[in-house]
């Protein structure tokens, strides 16, 4: 009987250390929805309720022609000053992507006039929760 329940517990364990073990994976965000990257769309609404989190990533889509997507400080944020950029996302083909690699604010904006027709975003990147912890097992 005893050899009967080792080979069980062998059994229940190696179960346990092969089944898969759910990973977080980063989620890509349409900047906009369907409205894309476009004036007058209020992203400060399309951004509440949204949580971003280190690895995640902002995906712009608009005219390539017409705008782009600059990193700037808080005040040329505030301002919508686009003269002296942290960093440009634009590529030129109106599809970029904006790496949220760092645990800080962004301030993002159009830099072609866009800004002051509303075309910016700001966004809060945190540290990913720790998992749920499992509940303790009780014992008979």
């Amino acid at each position: 009987m005893a050899r009967f329940t080792v080979l069980i517990a062998a059994a229940v364990l190696a179960f346990l250390v092969a089944a898969p073990v759910p990973e977080v994976t980063a989620k890509k965000y349409l900047v906009g929805d369907k409205k894309f990257w476009n004036p007058n769309i209020d992203y400060t609404t399309w951004v509440q309720g949204k949580h971003f989190y280190l690895g995640d990533w902002l995906y712009f889509v608009y005219y390539r022609d017409q705008h782009n997507i600059l990193e700037v400080n808080k005040t040329d944020y505030e301002r919508c000053i686009s003269d002296h950029p942290i960093r440009n996302y634009t590529r030129g083909a109106g599809r970029d992507i904006v790496p949220l690699n760092v645990t800080k604010q962004y301030y993002l904006l159009d830099g072609r006039g866009g800004c002051f027709k509303g075309m910016k975003l700001t966004v809060t990147v945190e540290n990913l929760p720790p998992p749920p912890k499992s509940a303790p097992v009780k014992e008979h």
